[in-house]
């Protein structure tokens, strides 16, 4: 430094930009000598250590196993408690991708691209107010204080309210700001100590839901009191420094055998709103429609294996349950001759799965993962890369507070609108002007397996249609009658051939083996008599 400082100003800049240039010419060659080192050593290692002391031993586990089962693995060895899993089952259960819409093309024309489409929805059309939306997608239950933040929680009720569709509680405390802006509200009347709800929080509400289960979860489930910590904690009513246990079924409801005097007193709380019933899509669909009908529920609701949670028991997501396009088939046949409404949920990402379960008999949509996300869209930059964005949204989560609410209502608001605007174009298509036109013979299955779920005509069978005739409909046609004459005989005549052809064949077999058998030593043959 002092050799330095020794020269003049103008010689020292002189020389600090000779030393800049030719670090600027020597940094690239060093850079790519210590990359080739390291890439080098790497390499030899990977290629000549023996297996049981190579990293590439994980390629193998790895693809055997998986990622996500490595990572889950990892945080069970480190906790030894049951992990939550948030957004649902990986897995990829049969859905809506062989199943086509099929238009019409000569028969009936498209609908011009100005045509009003309505997509209105009547729910639970029995009850004295039943709950009239103006698109068939809802915000499904995504719960205060358990899952989302109260800026998350204001975000969709906004939206909802400026879409005119119906938000959901969820199974969180009752929050007094959300039902308020929300416009309309559905309440979950839910297995939480809170979950009976008070007659002012339900005289907020525009349909109850009763909340016996869901797609990514099932039957009881705790809460650590820092889980609920702060407002969500007060709003629940718990004593401080306590947590809370979920129950088997909704305060007030002990035993299968009260659902008709809970119903009964519930719907005197409800004041002439729908009352609609959650549950998880299983096998014993039938038997728990049954019990579901005769109690007088006016809703169903029914929520696929497909459906995600805040943080569930990986074993509860993936190994429970049936899929969604199953239990939407099962229950609509079920469900024909009733005024039962029935609303469908779990793993439904796009306008064409939304307007297939639709047209195969579905009233209305619950979506949940899709305005989770729409909310933190344009707001990732504020956690990335360092945290996932779900972070922005997540009641015990620090980063909650930068999360804008207006702008994340109008994410999601935007995503609701695109999603709508695709499916009227698509009903455009169609030549349907509303969706009570909209049907399950607008639909074409690609394969054995799909038409049997739904009971939709396979591509592979012709569909029926007249032969080009000039003949009156209403009178038969005297060629088409000779020509079914005429075939009916050849029929009998192939038949009258075959049986021929098995009585001859029959006595060569018997000539044969007599003629074998002849020739044998020692065998005689008698006379058939």
């Amino acid at each position: 430094m002092q050799i330095f400082t020794a020269y003049s100003p103008g010689m020292q800049l002189l020389l600090l930009a000779f030393v800049t240039i030719a670090a600027l010419l020597l940094i690239k060659p060093v850079w790519r000598y210590i990359v080739k080192r390291i890439v080098n050593d790497a390499l030899a290692k990977l290629l000549t250590d023996d297996y049981d002391q190579n990293l590439a031993e994980l390629l193998p586990s790895l693809k055997r196993i998986s990622v996500l089962n490595f990572l889950e693995l990892s945080l069970r060895a480190e906790t030894a408690k049951v992990i939550g899993r948030p957004l649902g089952s990986p897995k990829r259960f049969p859905g809506y991708d062989n199943l086509m819409f099929s238009p019409r093309q000569m028969t009936a024309f498209s609908l011009p691209e100005n045509a009003q489409i309505d997509m209105s929805v009547t729910l639970g059309p029995q009850a004295a107010r039943p709950l009239k939306i103006k698109i068939p997608l809802m915000i499904g239950g995504m719960a205060y204080g358990t899952a989302l933040s109260e800026e998350a929680k204001l975000a969709l009720a906004r939206a909802s309210n400026s879409l005119q569709t119906a938000t959901n509680s969820g199974e969180g405390p009752f929050l007094p700001e959300e039902a308020s802006q929300a416009g309309k509200y559905v309440l979950q009347i839910c297995r939480w100590p809170w979950g009976g709800r008070t007659n002012e929080q339900i005289a907020a509400a525009a349909m109850l839901e009763v909340q016996m289960g869901q797609g990514g979860n099932v039957g009881t489930d705790s809460i650590e009191p820092t889980e609920l910590a702060g407002r969500a904690h007060k709003l629940a009513g718990l004593a401080p420094g306590t947590g809370a246990s979920s129950l088997p079924a909704p305060p007030g409801l002990q035993q299968p055998e009260d659902w008709p005097d809970f119903i009964k007193k519930l719907r005197q709380r409800a004041a002439g709103m729908p009352i609609a019933l959650k549950i998880m899509a299983t096998d014993h669909l039938e038997e728990d429609l049954s019990v579901a009908v005769a109690a007088g529920f006016d809703v169903i609701v029914i929520d696929g294996a497909e459906g995600g949670s805040h943080a569930t028991a990986p074993v509860k997501q993936d190994d429970f349950g049936i899929p969604g396009l199953y239990a939407l088939c099962r229950a609509r046949r079920y469900l024909k001759n009733t005024a039962v409404s029935l609303v469908i949920s779990g793993g439904y990402f796009t306008p064409g799965q939304c307007l297939k379960a639709l047209a195969l008999g579905a009233d209305a949509i619950y979506l949940g993962t899709i305005p989770l996300l729409a909310l933190v869209h344009n707001q990732i930059t504020k956690v990335s890369p360092w945290e996932p964005p779900t972070t922005l949204v997540y009641y015990n989560s620090p980063s909650k507070t930068q999360l804008t609410v207006d702008q994340a209502a109008t994410s999601v608001v935007n995503v609701f609108t695109s999603m709508v605007l695709e499916m009227e174009e698509a009903m455009r298509a169609l030549g349907k002007a509303s969706l009570k036109e909209l049907g399950d013979d607008d639909l074409v299955a690609l394969d054995a397996i799909t038409a049997g779920i739904t009971g939709v005509k396979q591509a592979l069978s012709p569909a029926s249609a007249p032969p080009p005739t000039d003949q009156d409909p209403q009178q038969p046609d005297p060629a088409a009658k000779q020509c079914r004459e005429s075939l009916e005989q050849f029929r009998q005549c192939l038949d009258g051939a075959r049986q021929a052809a098995q009585l001859i064949e029959i006595t060569l077999l018997v000539i044969y083996y007599s003629i074998y058998l002849s020739r044998l030593p020692g065998v005689q043959l008698q006379s058939i008599q």
